[in-house]
């Protein structure tokens, strides 16, 4: 039985991004940084993900310092290695080149005791999209509101 336990959500990828995909891949950390993350103080708001000789790689992750913890704490903001099959990183770095599309940190979850990063291969929004989105959940909350005041 899986057990999944969400530590951070990156909320500013979907209000900026379309996500046409999402995969799960294992991230490389370092001592004290797994308490810190299972303690919930992460940030992924401004982070993303590059490919450099078959290896990807996650940066402006911030984890911050274990409070407990001493000379072993690493830098916040350090650029970590994903783990993912070189298979799936050549497929994704030939959509990143080809078609323009970003790698984005979604969220960062425990999957049986093991740190996990979902990646999204988004595209842009522009402005009006962004527009668009927002009068569509306008536009359901405002019925749902009706239906709820109905009953």
């Amino acid at each position: 039985m899986e057990q999944m336990q969400k530590v951070a959500s990156n909320k500013k990828a979907y209000h900026d991004y379309f996500v046409l995909e999402s995969y799960e891949a294992g991230i490389e950390l370092k001592g004290t940084e797994v308490k810190s993350l299972r303690q919930g103080k992460v940030n992924l708001k401004d982070s993303w993900c590059n490919i450099v000789d078959e290896e990807i790689f996650a940066n402006g992750i911030h984890i911050s310092p274990y409070s407990h913890g001493n000379i072993f704490n690493r830098d916040p903001l350090r650029v970590r290695k994903l783990l993912m099959h070189k298979k799936e990183i050549r497929r994704l770095y030939g959509s990143v080149k080809q078609k323009g599309l970003a790698l984005i940190p979604l969220s960062i979850y425990f999957k049986n005791g093991r740190a996990k990063v979902e990646i999204g291969l988004c595209k842009g929004k522009k402005n009006y999209d962004k527009r668009e989105v927002e009068a569509q959940k306008s536009a359901e909350r405002n019925m749902d509101r009706a239906i709820k005041e109905r009953y």
